[in-house]
């Protein structure tokens, strides 16, 4: 891969801060603040990692102090993990995607599915 820009968008839910990380049009993983933990321990997360397209169990997470902290260290294995991720990987997410775009289209107008 050569182009390694990755995009955020905050999350839907107000109740929470949580950013998607994006890599084009895919969501390949987020950072928030963990939820129920103490006030001394570390209050950000981020994991990164998609399916389909990934195999099961080789994305990344890890915890940390700050929002930049987080940012900086997903940001450190997104160019690690880069280069082990097949260069097919993206076009299955994106079949995927289709194909699940298309059952939903077919159930919306009440067709069976074949």
């Amino acid at each position: 891969m050569i182009n390694t820009a990755l995009t955020r968008r905050r999350a839907d839910n107000p109740h929470e801060e949580t950013w998607q990380i994006y890599f084009t049009d895919v969501r390949n993983g987020a950072i928030g603040v963990r939820a129920g933990v103490p006030v001394h321990a570390d209050q950000w997360e981020w994991s990164l990692g998609f399916y389909p397209g990934m195999d099961p169990g080789t994305g990344r997470r890890g915890i940390a102090t700050t929002f930049e902290a987080a940012r900086e260290a997903f940001e450190n294995a997104w160019s690690e993990l880069q280069l082990s991720i097949p260069d097919n990987a993206f076009a299955e997410w994106h079949r995927d995607r289709d194909w699940r775009a298309a059952v939903a289209a077919k159930r919306a107008r009440g067709e069976k599915l074949s």
